[in-house]
């Protein structure tokens, strides 16, 4: 995984079932509310599948929890009918789950925390022939370039369907471009593009003249526990499945942020190939551009990727790698 090391760390998390009642977000889409949203860790199984309960929730009264798979680092949402967790301890479900993927990201994770910037995993799989692309949609008045996923459809027609991506999403950007939200959703409907919802906060605070170190996520007065859950909501009830990666704004982040982050199941997902900062993208790279109208200069620089790998793609021999299949296959080991 890149120049990070593998020794393993431990990390505050939680000790204890932790439940966390947020309050609901206004107008969020006309979808049916979710109600008494909560973190919350457990153990189950499903089919033969080891999953960690992360969060529980009602809908139409109904409970239900978001699960995720320790080995593919999937998550779903099953209902209590189907699941009935067993309440566990962090220290209980770190030493449970200590040799699965799940566990050994969160704890490279933790290793990479006193970085300033770029903290958490920054590469993908060392086995890949292409990369992991990730699209930030921060907080924007500009439409979605939808010109990057009709680039990937048309680049990777013949050879990879669904296009796997990996989209960073605000809760201020779903409040404004729910049409470009339904116009994605239909995309994946079609077989089209498969996506991986990475929280990227709800406010994504960001002062120009700001310093580094009281800016994005660390400016003062910023709630990173409500800016987490809030944005979870929002995306269930746009019917969007939140993923188990988190992306900080301005991938700015310190130790303690990270450590509290981590208390919440997330892997913090930063980036090794940025374009619009001059960033190569080399085999496994997690790669980064903008997809909120922000910043165009990324945009052409992946236009131009795809155009110089035309040939690789065709056969085969530069794909696009999913960000739960990059990270969890690195750590199958």
């Amino acid at each position: 995984m890149g120049v990070l090391s593998r020794r393993r760390r431990s990390f505050p998390l939680l000790s204890l079932i932790l439940l966390l009642t947020i309050p609901l977000i206004a107008g969020a889409s006309g979808n049916e509310d979710i109600k008494d949203y909560k973190v919350c860790y457990g153990a189950a199984g499903l089919n033969g599948r080891p999953l960690l309960v992360l969060r529980q929730f009602q809908k139409a009264g109904t409970i239900f929890y978001l699960t995720a798979d320790v080995n593919s680092l999937k998550t779903a949402i099953v209902s209590h009918a189907q699941l009935i967790p067993r309440q566990m301890t962090w220290a209980q479900l770190q030493q449970l789950y200590k040799e699965t993927p799940y566990m050994k990201a969160l704890h490279l994770a933790a290793d990479n925390a006193r970085a300033l910037q770029d903290a958490g995993i920054t590469h993908g799989s060392s086995a890949e022939k292409g990369i992991t692309l990730t699209i930030d949609l921060c907080p924007s008045h500009h439409p979605l370039d939808r010109s990057i996923f009709t680039s990937l459809i048309a680049g990777f027609k013949q050879c990879e369907r669904p296009v796997p991506v990996a989209l960073s999403i605000t809760g201020r950007f779903m409040e404004r471009h729910q049409n470009d939200i339904n116009w994605l959703n239909n995309l994946v409907k079609s077989g089209d593009i498969a996506i991986t919802w990475v929280n990227h906060t709800y406010n994504h605070h960001f002062a120009p003249r700001a310093p580094i170190q009281s800016n994005f996520i660390l400016a003062p007065g910023t709630d990173l526990r409500q800016e987490v859950i809030r944005t979870e909501v929002a995306m269930l009830e746009r019917g969007l499945l939140p993923s188990v990666f988190f992306r900080f704004p301005g991938l700015v982040s310190d130790q303690k942020v990270t450590n509290e982050l981590l208390s919440y199941g997330l892997i913090p997902v930063g980036s090794d190939a940025w374009l619009a900062k001059g960033q190569i993208a080399r085999a496994g790279s997690i790669v980064l551009i903008h997809g909120n109208g922000n910043e165009p200069v990324g945009v052409k620089e992946f236009t131009a990727l795809l155009e110089k790998e035309k040939r690789a793609i065709q056969r085969r021999q530069w794909l696009m790698y999913g960000l739960s299949e990059s990270v969890g296959e690195e750590f199958k080991q």
